[in-house]
């Protein structure tokens, strides 16, 4: 199997006059995209990158992430891409934790880079900043093209995920990984060569970035790119463009739904409705259902570790059983629910989902005490509890790490928690994940507050703003005493019990 890049230039060769990639008023062919990317990838091999050097890429979705992400694999640095919504303290840890020779970023973002940057501290050479508009610029002049070629097995992907200590990791992959990932969904989803797909949800993410995005140019599919979502500009460009694939967080199909004319519209060429981070509502299947009757969903389950990969239902099993989490491991993977000393636990019982395959990480990057934590005797340990029924449904039921899930983003509520626990008006604090009808779960913050202290939730959320991303903050507060066990660790189940209707 090639690398990444590698598989632009055999679609360029194979379809250069299809279209491959729409922003706005932009387009360009598979032989534009590829000479394009060459460019760029010459500019900053002439400003030094260079193979195995890590790259920090921070944009919104845009044509200019897509190009800049190809041309940094093909200088065979490796790609780090990053939340464009990070805030300058995070900003710092993943330049000082990937030890970056280079940050490209959107330049709405240069405030934040430059103070991210300059948090970071003496901690080795400051990595070279660049705006995405001056790398297009340094990619118009002449430089040499790139001689180095990557191959299957070098390391290609950085992507990073909090842990339960609240600070980001970086999960490495090579190229091999990350197009086995692209295979394993063009096998289950079925895409087609030509396929129309749009990228609405993050491509800093790797779901958007491997399952839609290598994926889709490994068969000359076209990408339209939409820098953010809006439900009634997403269900006119997907009418318009003649979208045939779409991936999208739940979130997104219910607000869709709510269009008035949402079931009026020409989506006669959309055929692929895949959707994860969370289950779907019952009621948003069947009204999908009959709104998109040539659409099949699918529910995509995994773990960013896992390349991402993990569980999937099909489209008869998310209409049987929407409430499950996933009925068959990706193909080339594994799942498996197991008890703490790793026997599988029996239907109806609770227990860890663990996966092996292809497409799970290499290690996390300087982290070999993390990676042999969570890496066993060749198990990804995803710290995801589980339940699998007599039917082969597997269902997530809670998790080791606390990580809450809104609007298809994970929040790890520890992150939020050492956030909030410098505030001068808080003596302690909880923060657990409330179901909520559009995002699946909001965020409650519980409070312990100081004598005298009246916390509002606006109080937290601006405390919050240049220490955590905005949309990790709390969404709701609630002040009452920290239940802990003798150990002093908070004992969530006894919030969970009080604070979440039943």
């Amino acid at each position: 199997m090639p690398s990444i890049p590698e598989t632009l230039r055999t679609t360029a060769a194979r379809c250069p006059d299809r279209e491959a990639l729409v922003f706005g008023e932009r387009r360009r062919t598979y032989r534009e995209l590829c000479q394009e990317v060459e460019r760029t990838a010459a500019a900053l091999a002439a400003q030094g990158i260079a193979p195995g050097d890590r790259v920090l890429l921070m944009s919104p979705n845009s044509d200019a992430f897509v190009i800049a992400a190809y041309a940094v694999l093909r200088t065979g640095a490796l790609l780090v891409p990053a939340n464009p919504r990070n805030a300058p303290p995070e900003v710092a840890h993943l330049v000082t934790d990937s030890g970056a020779a280079a940050l490209l970023y959107a330049p709405e973002l240069e405030e934040v880079v430059t103070a991210g940057v300059g948090q970071r501290g003496a901690t080795g050479p400051s990595p070279m900043l660049l705006a995405l508009p001056s790398l297009a610029e340094l990619a118009a002049g002449d430089h040499p093209p790139v001689a180095h070629v990557p191959a299957e097995a070098d390391d290609a992907l950085l992507l990073y995920t909090s842990g339960t200590t609240g600070a980001a990791k970086g999960a490495l992959f090579d190229h091999h990984r990350a197009l086995w990932v692209a295979v394993n969904i063009i096998g289950t989803a079925g895409y087609r060569e030509g396929d129309r797909t749009m990228h609405v949800a993050p491509l800093y993410h790797s779901a958007q970035l491997t399952l839609v995005l290598f994926a889709g140019t490994m068969l000359a599919m076209t990408h339209v790119v939409v820098p953010a979502f809006d439900p009634a500009e997403v269900a006119a460009l997907i009418e318009r463009e003649r979208i045939s694939v779409f991936f999208g967080v739940p979130t997104m199909y219910q607000f869709m739904l709510r269009l008035p004319d949402f079931g009026e519209r020409d989506f006669s060429a959309w055929r692929v409705g895949m959707f994860g981070a969370a289950p779907m509502p019952a009621e948003a299947v069947r009204a999908l259902g009959a709104a998109l009757p040539g659409v099949e969903l699918y529910q995509l389950c995994g773990q960013t570790e896992a390349g991402p990969g993990g569980i999937y239902s099909g489209p008869e099993d998310v209409r049987a059983r929407p409430d499950a989490s996933g009925r068959y491991a990706i193909p080339s993977t594994e799942a498996r629910i197991v008890t703490a000393d790793g026997a599988d636990v029996a239907p109806g019982e609770v227990g860890e989902l663990v996966l092996r395959g292809e497409t799970i990480m290499k290690c996390y990057w300087n982290r070999p005490e993390a990676t042999a934590d969570t890496i066993r005797d060749g198990w990804l340990h995803t710290g995801d509890l589980a339940v699998v029924d007599a039917d082969g449904y597997i269902t997530l039921v809670d998790r080791l790490k606390d990580m809450i899930i809104t609007g298809g983003r994970n929040v790890y509520s520890v992150e939020v928690e050492n956030a909030l626990a410098g505030h001068p008006g808080v003596l302690d604090v909880a923060v657990i994940g409330v179901p909520h009808p559009d995002y699946g779960e909001s965020i409650l913050a519980v409070v312990a507050p100081a004598d005298g202290t009246e916390l509002t939730v606006e109080d937290l959320r601006e405390w919050t703003r240049d220490r955590i991303a905005d949309y990790k903050a709390p969404h709701a507060v609630v002040a009452r005493p920290i239940p802990r066990n003798p150990s002093g660790k908070i004992q969530k189940h006894l919030l969970r019990a009080e604070l979440i209707p039943r």
